[in-house]
């Protein structure tokens, strides 16, 4: 019986981490997203603007593009941890027979 208790709490946790894991990388990608047009923009009336200037405008808006999607990619592994690598992943597997 108490061993079922624990399998449920695990099972708990685990919908938790999901979830938590699931609204975590829809709110990076978003962010990401957002920042990644608006540098985009930015890029393309800057270089309108001075055409001369597009190979350091464009070389810096990649940097600026790879730090922002890093931090998404940052988003997604602590995602991956929260579903995969959590202390009661056996006590979750023995629930469902797997263990």
């Amino acid at each position: 019986m108490g061993e079922q208790v624990l399998g449920v709490q695990a099972l708990q946790f685990f919908i938790a981490s999901v979830t938590a894991a699931g609204f975590g990388i829809a709110i990076a990608a978003f962010g990401c997203g957002i920042a990644q047009g608006i540098a985009c923009r930015s890029a393309v009336e800057g270089i309108a603007r001075n055409p001369e200037s597009s190979g350091k405008v464009t070389v810096t808006m990649i940097i600026g593009l790879a730090l922002m999607e890093s931090l998404c990619i940052y988003t997604l592994v602590v995602a991956l941890i929260l579903i995969y690598a959590h202390p009661q992943a056996s006590a979750i597997a023995a629930l469902f027979g797997a263990g």
